[in-house]
């Protein structure tokens, strides 16, 4: 059996939206898993305000950090890696989160991964589970997608078969809790009501179902739209509105269409695994329905707990671990926040290096070219250690000297503990 302490063990910062999420995972086990939620600061708005969200997330990236290293019980210089939420997501949320990462590996002297959001809502389910199955398939439901990904190779091969037309499972959720007067975010309280109610009350639409319509692509603005409808002519007749037989009914139709194209989605491409993730994964209808359609199409059911199915670094974490172990390069310091990152890709690679982090460290991170470096992967002659424009000039712009002692400095004044 191989030593635990074999596997990489990396650090990765979720901030896609109004989640600051801080994990920390060795391999496939999860040793830290810290949250800062601002999801309070948005409910008197209906929703997240995206500058709210990326001050919330300046104010809590530090003490998120500290706060996981200590649950893990390891040194920032223990670390193979930073892992970084690039994208998609909210510009501003990305942003923070990019530079916090850029700054902590650099400090660190530590490679960097940005990788992509859905690619790691999936590859969380590994420090649940087990490793992935090879391809496997997933439905990631969340409130801004609804999607149906076949991944052969969590870490370069994520291909979309389907995706959401217009409003996302999670969308339809909140936009119908505030017909319902029911507050922010939906989902949860739906859930917990729709337990009281009868799914099968009201005959609610179930969209993109049809013969000629996309197999595999998902549209609940009908559905919002058409249960806002029923609401409002039952508040116009003067009638008391049923709320837990409308929340009942209206999952009952997400449920089914979720779950339902999913199942086609594992039959026609001859995939025997399922994946469910993303913030609506916790619903407890989507998983019951789900249980129950793949055990009757004879596939393997896998949802990870409700915890690791909404936005969290643990899941970050989990995707650069991945990275690391499989000698994916690590990503550039020019490293975009991408807000439309697509799917297909599960990182941004750079153009540096060919090996893992703290392995060989002859990917531009380290010494390896018989040169002196600076443990940042410059070469203290000037030059770094592939010789690529741009990064291996000596900073000195005019000004008689280089910097490269003010980043020694800050690096020892924030790690040295003497």
């Amino acid at each position: 059996m191989a030593d635990l302490r074999d596997e990489p063990l990396v650090l990765g910062i979720e901030t896609s939206c109004d989640e600051t999420g801080v994990g920390i995972v060795r391999g496939h086990t999860l040793l830290a898993d810290a949250i800062a939620s601002s999801v309070d600061e948005h409910a008197r708005f209906g929703g997240v305000v995206p500058e709210v969200a990326s001050r919330a997330h300046l104010e809590a990236m530090v003490p998120t950090i500290e706060r996981a290293l200590k649950e893990a019980g390891v040194a920032p210089q223990d670390l193979d890696g930073i892992a970084v939420t690039a994208g998609p997501g909210l510009a501003g949320a990305l942003l923070v989160g990019v530079s916090a990462a850029k700054a902590y590996a650099y400090a660190l002297g530590k490679p960097l991964y940005g990788v992509n959001h859905l690619a790691s809502h999936i590859c969380v389910d590994q420090l649940e589970h087990g490793a992935l199955p090879e391809p496997t398939m997933a439905l990631l439901v969340s409130g801004g997608h609804s999607s149906l990904l076949l991944a052969p190779d969590i870490t370069s091969d994520v291909r979309p078969l389907g995706s959401t037309i217009d409003d996302a499972a999670g969308e339809a959720f909140d936009k119908v809790a505030r017909v319902l007067h029911l507050g922010f975010p939906g989902g949860p309280v739906i859930d917990r009501l729709a337990r009281e109610g009868d799914p099968a009350a009201i005959a609610f639409p179930r969209g993109l179902t049809g013969p000629r319509d996309p197999a595999y692509d998902f549209s609940f603005s009908g559905l919002k739209t058409a249960v806002a409808r029923w609401i409002e002519a039952k508040r116009a007749a003067g009638e008391e509105v049923p709320v837990a037989d409308v929340s009942a009914s209206f999952q009952e139709a997400v449920v089914d269409v979720l779950t339902r194209k999913a199942v086609r989605a594992c039959r026609d491409h001859g995939v025997d695994h399922l994946m469910i993730g993303g913030g609506v994964a916790a619903n407890s209808r989507l998983r019951a329905m789900a249980e129950r359609r793949c055990e009757d199409a004879g596939i393997t059911l896998r949802v990870p707990r409700p915890k690791l199915c909404t936005d969290n670094g643990a899941m970050v974490a989990a995707l650069g671990a991945e990275m690391v172990a499989r000698n994916r390069h690590p990503s550039d310091w020019d490293l975009p926040a991408d807000s439309s990152l697509p799917v297909t890709d599960p990182h941004v690679p750079g153009t540096r290096g060919h090996h893992a982090p703290g392995r060989d460290d002859t990917h531009g991170y380290g010494p390896g070219d018989g040169r002196p470096h600076d443990g940042l992967g410059h070469a203290q002659d000037g030059r770094d250690s592939h010789d690529h424009p741009g990064h291996g000039h000596d900073h000195s712009h005019g000004h008689g000297h280089t910097h490269d002692h003010v980043h020694e400095l800050s690096r020892r004044n924030l790690y040295d503990t003497d």
